[in-house]
């Protein structure tokens, strides 16, 4: 398959030559500093997650640690227990190329299972399925993904888990492998029991992970081409550190964003029409919604800046909230994915059931549908004065999600420099943390 970049077209987003002219010289002197992370294999500022497509190190390290565990051969399960940017980009990656599919592909392996939130019925099932007689402990291989090595959600998940596992194998944490920031408590931890770890960069915030081990690894175990995604995401990089705003992919749908926000359109829809992506699309949720979400600004003032993301999937949302997005408030700006053809094309028969009934099918692949579908939604967009972003994948592969994902990534940072906002921080969700584990220890 011919590897092949993401498209990001901002012609329908309302910017004209007057904002790019207006911003020209804040969005160039935030490039330089991408730049310089870039090749930054130090570390040395939030921005420097843009290396993590570059770091054969890391990249190796992780390699032989997988290895070590797996003898090469991807285990049947693979469970991350992870919650937020531990667990999004890894899901949005598999779920995109596998997991949308996995109720229809009953003996495919390696499966992924993905605990983030505490859910007893759910951690029980799971503790079930990998104590199954049928599974040997070497089917299946356990990550424990938490940043700062003390997320509440993620160590309750992993103790309940072990504890079930615990009395059919005393030797399973030979199965587990923790990701954490070194020096971190669960690090500690692990090397106290002999646990592997692997490291996350301090600097490299959680939701910019995913081209470290919290994402890499995982989807490596899994047999998914990590090399294809790096790839594409290095491709992407080069594309978005380019000076030209109108063909810079991240400046150009950053501009977009700040645009729509300055002109009362603070939520941003991400409308994938293909359901493999939906899981890409929460990704990027909580990257656009913790990013510029902010209280303060970076001069400390109190502006409680933020755009407000939603996902929508096509065509099924255009019969649930279709009518409120034509019709209703105009403050909204969409990005359309799609993808541009599709492997294993089926066609409407000649000889039809319903052969009286929308007629204008007959002969059309599955793909022609959802083509006329969106380019009606466009249309009706532009018509109703509703801007939007278009982004076209080629096809569903490692290396175009790898593009995808670098594209929004680098956008939001651009983003943050225009809206004077710390991208990188996330002061505020500290508080139901605090306040958890206030309650917690009274009971």
């Amino acid at each position: 398959m011919m590897k092949s970049s993401v498209t990001v077209n901002t012609e329908s987003a309302g910017i004209d030559a007057v904002v790019v002219t207006e911003h020209e010289s804040d969005l160039r002197k935030y490039m330089e500093k991408l730049r310089v992370a870039a090749g930054d294999s130090s570390y040395a500022s939030p921005e420097s997650a843009v290396h993590l497509p570059s770091d054969d190190t890391a990249l190796a390290d992780m390699q032989k640690v997988i290895a070590e565990k797996t003898g090469g051969n991807p285990p049947a399960h693979i469970v991350v227990i992870g919650i937020g940017g531990s667990n999004l980009g890894a899901k949005a990656v598999y779920d995109a190329l596998f997991g949308h599919y996995d109720a229809l592909e009953a003996r495919r392996s390696s499966k992924m299972i993905f605990l983030d939130t505490v859910d007893a019925v759910l951690l029980e099932k799971t503790s079930a399925l990998l104590s199954e007689g049928s599974i040997s402990p070497k089917d299946f291989l356990i990550f424990v993904i938490s940043k700062s090595g003390g997320t509440t959600e993620t160590i309750a998940n992993a103790e309940i888990l072990f504890a079930l596992l615990k009395a059919r194998d005393p030797d399973f944490l030979e199965r587990v492998i923790a990701i954490t920031d070194n020096g971190s408590p669960l690090w500690n931890i692990a090397h106290e029991k002999n646990i592997a770890a692997l490291e996350i960069r301090k600097n490299v915030g959680g939701r910019f992970s995913v081209f470290s081990a919290v994402g890499f690894a995982p989807l490596h175990a899994a047999g998914i081409d990590i090399t294809a995604l790096r790839e594409g995401a290095q491709e992407m990089r080069e594309a978005c550190l380019s000076e030209a705003i109108r063909k810079n992919p991240a400046m150009s749908s950053a501009l977009a964003l700040f645009v729509g926000l300055k002109n009362g359109r603070a939520i941003h829809d991400t409308f994938v029409f293909n359901p493999a992506l939906e899981s890409l699309g929460r990704w990027y949720r909580q990257l656009l919604a913790e990013s510029v979400g902010k209280e303060k600004d970076l001069n400390g003032n109190i502006v409680h800046a933020g755009i407000t993301p939603t996902v929508s999937v096509g065509s099924t949302d255009l019969h649930s909230m279709g009518q409120l997005y034509l019709g209703g408030p105009k403050d909204k700006i969409t990005a359309f994915i799609s993808v541009q053809g599709a492997e294993n094309d089926l066609l409407v028969p000649s000889e039809r059931v319903f052969s009286d009934l929308v007629p204008m099918i007959h002969g059309k692949s599955a793909h022609d549908i959802m083509q006329a579908i969106l380019e009606g939604t466009r249309e009706s967009y532009r018509k109703n004065g509703i801007p939007f972003i278009d982004v076209s994948f080629p096809n569903i592969s490692e290396y175009s999600l790898g593009s995808f994902m670098q594209w929004r990534m680098m956008e939001i940072m651009y983003l943050g420099a225009l809206m004077n906002v710390n991208a990188f921080d996330q002061p505020n969700v500290k508080a139901y943390k605090e306040e958890t584990r206030t309650i917690l220890e009274r009971l």
